[in-house]
C-alpha cells in the first residue's frame, strides 16, 4: 500500500532558501521571488497591506519549491526600511519567514549621473543584495536592527517632544517676522505676559497694530499656549521613565532602556532629555567596538585616499541625524558642566588660541569621544575619566 506523501524534512544546512523581495508602495506591493537552484525571477503584485493574499502567495510558492527540489524550503525575504516601518517584519517573522530589513542607502548601485529606477529593477537589486549577504558578503549592504514594540513606542516620547519644540520655534519666529515687517523687535512670544505686551506695541512709525495683523498674532499665541501644554505633558511622561522605581514596586524589574536612562542621569550635564535620546536611539543596540558606535551615529571620520593623495572629508553623517545633533549639544554642555574631566581638558588644549571654525571642528571630535566614553559607561560601568557624578 503506498504511503501518503509528507512534506520533506531536512536539517538547517539542507534547507533550500526561497528568496523574496518586497518593493513597497502606498497602493501595491511588488513581490519578486527566486526559486532554489534557479536564476529565473518571478514577479507578483498584491494590494498594499493585503496580508492574507501575501500569505497565500508565499505558502503556494514555498510548496511548489519543495515539490520541485524535493527538499524543505525556507522563505527568506527582504525589504527596505521606510514609511511602512517594522510591522511587516514582525508579521513575517510570526509566519516563519526569515525577514531582513535593509538600509536603502547602503545598497550598491550604478555610479552614472542618471540611474534607472523601476519596481522591477529595485526588486532584482534587493534579491541580489540578499543573496550576497546570505553567502557571507556582509559588506554588500547594511541590515537594520528592528526595535521591539516597547522600544519603538517609548522612542515616540522623545521624538514627539522634538517635533513639538520645533513647531513652537517655527511659530515664534513667524510672530517675530511679522512684527519685524512693521519695525518692531524684541518681542518674546513665549513669555507669560506676551498678550499684554502685544497690546502696548507700536509700529516703527508710531501706529497701533492693524486689526488683521493683531488677530493673526493672537491666534499664533493661542497655538503656542497649546504647544506649551503638550510639551509639558510629554516631558512628564518622559520623566516618569527616568524616575527611580521604589523597591516595593509591583511592576517588577525596570526595562533595560529605563535602567540606562537612570544610569546616564547620574552624570552631571546629562538630564532626562539627553538620557532618553541616548538610551532609546543608540544604546538599545549592542556594539562590538567603539568604531561601530561612532559609525552608527555618523560621527566616524571619512578618509579619501588615492595614490599619493590623501585627505579627510570630515564625519560620515551616515547615521541618526537627531542623535548626532544631540551629541553635539551634549558635548558643549559637557565642556561647561564637567570642567575637570579628561575630555574637557583635551578639548581646551585643542582649541587654545584657535578661532570659531576650529572650535566647531573640535566639538564634533569631542562628541565622538564622549559618545564612546558613555557607551563604555553604560556597558561596563566605566565612569569617564575625571567626570563628576550628581550628588545623591
Amino acid at each position: 500500500m503506498p504511503q501518503p506523501q509528507t512534506a520533506p524534512t531536512a536539517t538547517v544546512a539542507e534547507t533550500a532558501p526561497l528568496l523574496v523581495s518586497f518593493e513597497l508602495s502606498a497602493d501595491r506591493w511588488v513581490v519578486t521571488m527566486r526559486q532554489p537552484g534557479s536564476g529565473k525571477l518571478s514577479r507578483f503584485s498584491v494590494a498594499a497591506r493585503d496580508t492574507a493574499r501575501l500569505l497565500a502567495l508565499l505558502t503556494a510558492q514555498r510548496e511548489q519549491a519543495e515539490r520541485r527540489s524535493r527538499r524543505a524550503v525556507k522563505v527568506v525575504s527582504i525589504y527596505e526600511a521606510g514609511r511602512d516601518g517594522f510591522w511587516l517584519h514582525r508579521w513575517l517573522l510570526a509566519h516563519e519567514v526569515a525577514n531582513q530589513v535593509v538600509d536603502p542607502a547602503s545598497i550598491l548601485g550604478p555610479q552614472r549621473r542618471r540611474k534607472a529606477k523601476t519596481d522591477r529593477i529595485d526588486g532584482e537589486k534587493l534579491l541580489r543584495s540578499l543573496a550576497a549577504w546570505l553567502s557571507g558578503e556582509r559588506g554588500v549592504c547594511s541590515m537594520v536592527r528592528p526595535p521591539s514594540v516597547a522600544e519603538e513606542d517609548q522612542r515616540r516620547l522623545s521624538r514627539e517632544r522634538d517635533e513639538l519644540v520645533g513647531e513652537r520655534t517655527r511659530l515664534s519666529n513667524r510672530i517675530n517676522g511679522l512684527l519685524a515687517n512693521q519695525g518692531i523687535a524684541g518681542f518674546r512670544p513665549l513669555q507669560q505676559d506676551a498678550q499684554q505686551v502685544l497690546d502696548a506695541l507700536r509700529t516703527g512709525d508710531g501706529r497701533v497694530l492693524e486689526v488683521h495683523l493683531r488677530t493673526t498674532i493672537e491666534r499664533i499665541l493661542q497655538r503656542l499656549a497649546l504647544l506649551g501644554q503638550q510639551i509639558k505633558a510629554v516631558e512628564k511622561q518622559r520623566d516618569a521613565l527616568v524616575k527611580p522605581v521604589p523597591a516595593d514596586a509591583a511592576s517588577g524589574a525596570p526595562s533595560p532602556a529605563a535602567a540606562t536612562m537612570r544610569s546616564l542621569c547620574r552624570l552631571r550635564s546629562i538630564g532626562p532629555e539627553f538620557a532618553t535620546v541616548l538610551s532609546l536611539e543608540c544604546f538599545y543596540r549592542t556594539f562590538d567596538n567603539r568604531r561601530q558606535v561612532a559609525s552608527f551615529v555618523g560621527l566616524a571620520p571619512t578618509p579619501w585616499s588615492s595614490g599619493s593623495v590623501a585627505r579627510e572629508q570630515g564625519i560620515s553623517k551616515a547615521g541618526n541625524r537627531r542623535l548626532r545633533r544631540t551629541m553635539v549639544e551634549l558635548a558643549w554642555s559637557w565642556t561647561w558642566l564637567q570642567p575637570g574631566s579628561a575630555l574637557t581638558q583635551w578639548f581646551r588644549r585643542k582649541v587654545a588660541g584657535q578661532g570659531g571654525r576650529m572650535r566647531r571642528i573640535a566639538i564634533v571630535a569631542l562628541a565622538r569621544k564622549l559618545l564612546v566614553a558613555l557607551w563604555r559607561y553604560v556597558t561596563d560601568g566605566v565612569v569617564p575619566q575625571g567626570a563628576a557624578l550628581k550628588a545623591g
